[in-house]
């Protein structure tokens, strides 16, 4: 402890417990990213140097240094001795690690975000299900069957979003490439934000579940051709709900 001038006791920050140094760091990389991928920091853009920032955010050199390694690690700076901490172009950015996606999700208008993900999802999901209606195992077609029948059950919308979610995310399973599964589990976090804006849709449970079990049936059926065809309606679908939740709030 030590006194300011006007006799409160502050705790001194050299040597900072592991929890409270964790909960620091996080809260600098998650100010500054939130800066960074809202644009109030543009590429080219220095970050304040060290000893403003470890006054603002009252913590020790350390601290903030590994705060900044975060941020080098996901992309978003590089870090040069004479330079300083410069803010990277976005074609730069880690944009599927969950952070820095979750930071650009809140940063746009709900338009924008939509736009940007279906165009995403039209371009992977059905080439994903083509393929997983060609290849899956008969495990893999039982566990989106699963997935299917739990989405079936759910009475409301929250109970309907984790199912939903683990059947895209199985679909992309079943295709036997890791890296499409991969890029299919990055999408979750980002899916999961659109598929709760959808089920503001009075009847998103009447409207999803029809276009999700004609994926399924065309992958039960190994049809290639009509798991793409079924996807791109329940895309379509997906589009129009989004559209009519957004224009509601305008």
């Amino acid at each position: 402890m030590f006194a300011t001038g006007n006799g409160v006791e502050l705790i001194s920050y050299r040597q900072p417990q592991p929890a409270e140094r964790k909960s620091q760091h996080a809260r600098i990389v998650r100010e500054l990213g939130v800066q960074i991928v809202s644009g109030a920091c543009r590429p080219g853009d220095k970050l304040p140097a060290e000893a403003l920032l470890c006054a603002q955010y009252k913590v020790s050199r350390p601290v903030l240094r590994e705060a900044k390694r975060v941020l080098v690690a996901k992309g978003l700076v590089k870090s040069r001795q004479r330079s300083g901490v410069i803010v990277r172009p976005q074609s730069d950015w880690h944009l599927l690690d969950p952070d820095v996606l979750y930071w650009f999700i809140q940063s746009k208008p709900r338009h924008e975000f939509v736009g940007k993900l279906l165009e995403v999802r039209r371009i992977f999901e059905p080439a994903a299900a083509g393929l997983a209606a060609r290849v899956a195992s008969a495990s893999s077609l039982q566990a989106i069957s699963r997935a299917y029948e739990q989405m079936e059950a759910a009475t409301t919308p929250e109970a309907l979003l984790e199912p939903d979610l683990a059947f895209h995310r199985l679909i992309a399973e079943a295709t036997g490439n890791e890296l499409i599964a991969y890029i299919g589990n990055m999408l979750s976090l980002a899916l999961r934000e659109s598929i709760k804006l959808s089920s503001q849709h009075p009847n998103t449970h009447a409207l999803s579940l029809p276009r999700h079990k004609a994926i399924l049936t065309a992958l039960l059926n190994h049809d290639a051709l009509a798991a793409r065809q079924a996807t791109l309606v329940q895309l379509k679908g997906t589009q129009d709900d989004l559209n009519d939740v957004i224009e509601s709030d305008i």
